[in-house]
């Protein structure tokens, strides 16, 4: 992510962060040696009595820390009928400074409008709080592009419904294509690499039958787990926005019963990108089509702990060059 500079460019990060524009949410953004880090979001707390669950905290500082976070940057999206925005980020403040982590910035977000409770300039910062800004027109929303990441969603319900599966996972020749495929691991692997190669050529949709054709054989393909421990270390920092298109358009027109892998490797490299909600959704798909599916269960476990993407790529790419001579070099996998 660019080097936050603004309230304005912290505003604009926010959505490219976690994917989506929030409402009614708590965001909290790491900061390790003044690098952004990590974006984490909670719903906004439901107060007891004045007061919100420690937990809460707890759980914030927890991931910070893991991370190594120095300092962090904290926005509340208020919702419209409530008023406790700044005791809220006091809270918050009081328990990152316990921590020895410094708060660097504080938004409130309500109404359309923004303001920062660190800044004492009225000017600056008006009690009724400044319009929020145009993230479509922002520097932070051009270099983003640039690099390849697509514009955030509207919400959380487009989040889910872009994940959601299409006509195609119903279809009952597709299925059938599918169940039919029986595949070595060597040629389930070399499918994924050839389905790929269309994605990065650019060339998918120009044969919509062989497409669909290639599409099966992967689906296919990936109810192996040597063949899917292939395919999470396939991409790099060149492929992964082409590889997150195939992913997720497989994990769309994938029939029921074959979702759970794809929804794993979908969001481990949504993880891997800084989408954790994307992510999070994802396993989602993984848990309602196999529920003890043991890789969308590890992944849960290894968001949940606050492992930092670095980390988790790191040993995905570690992985790789066993499970490519496993299935290359072995005659079993022929």
């Amino acid at each position: 992510m660019t080097t936050l500079t603004s309230p304005h460019d912290l505003l604009a990060a926010i959505p490219f962060l976690i994917g989506y524009h929030p409402t009614d949410s708590l965001v909290l953004v790491s900061l390790k040696d003044e690098s952004v880090g990590m974006a984490m979001r909670v719903d906004y707390p439901t107060l007891i009595d004045s007061k919100f669950s420690p937990d809460l905290t707890d759980s914030l500082l927890f991931h910070l820390t893991r991370e190594g976070g120095d300092g962090a940057l904290v926005i509340a999206y208020v919702p419209e009928d409530r008023n406790d925005g700044p005791m809220i980020l006091e809270t918050i403040a009081a328990s990152l400074n316990e921590a020895d982590i410094e708060v660097r910035e504080s938004l409130i977000v309500q109404g359309g409008r923004w303001r920062s409770t660190l800044c004492s300039d009225e000017l600056c910062c008006p009690p009724g709080g400044n319009e929020l800004p145009e993230i479509a027109a922002s520097r932070v929303a051009a270099e983003q592009v640039s690099q390849g990441h697509p514009m955030p969603l509207l919400d959380s319900h487009a989040l889910v419904d872009s994940i959601a599966p299409l006509a195609l996972s119903e279809d009952s020749d597709f299925i059938a294509s599918v169940s039919t495929s029986h595949l070595s691991q060597k040629d389930g692997a070399i499918s994924v690499i050839d389905l790929a190669s269309r994605f990065i050529a650019g060339s998918i949709g120009s044969n919509r039958v062989a497409d669909q054709m290639l599409s099966a054989r992967v689906i296919s393909a990936l109810r192996d787990i040597q063949v899917r421990d292939f395919a999470l270390g396939s991409h790099d920092g060149a492929t992964i926005h082409i590889y997150a298109m195939m992913w997720q358009y497989l994990l769309r027109i994938a029939p029921t019963g074959y979702v759970a892998p794809i929804a794993s490797l979908y969001a481990a490299l949504c993880y891997e990108n800084g989408e954790g909600a994307l992510a999070n959704r994802s396993l989602d798909r993984a848990r309602v089509d196999e529920p003890s599916y043991s890789l969308a269960a590890l992944l849960r476990k290894v968001f949940s702990a606050g492992w930092p993407p670095e980390s988790f790529a790191a040993m995905r790419k570690d992985l790789h060059p066993k499970v490519c001579a496993s299935i290359f070099d072995s005659p079993a996998s022929s």
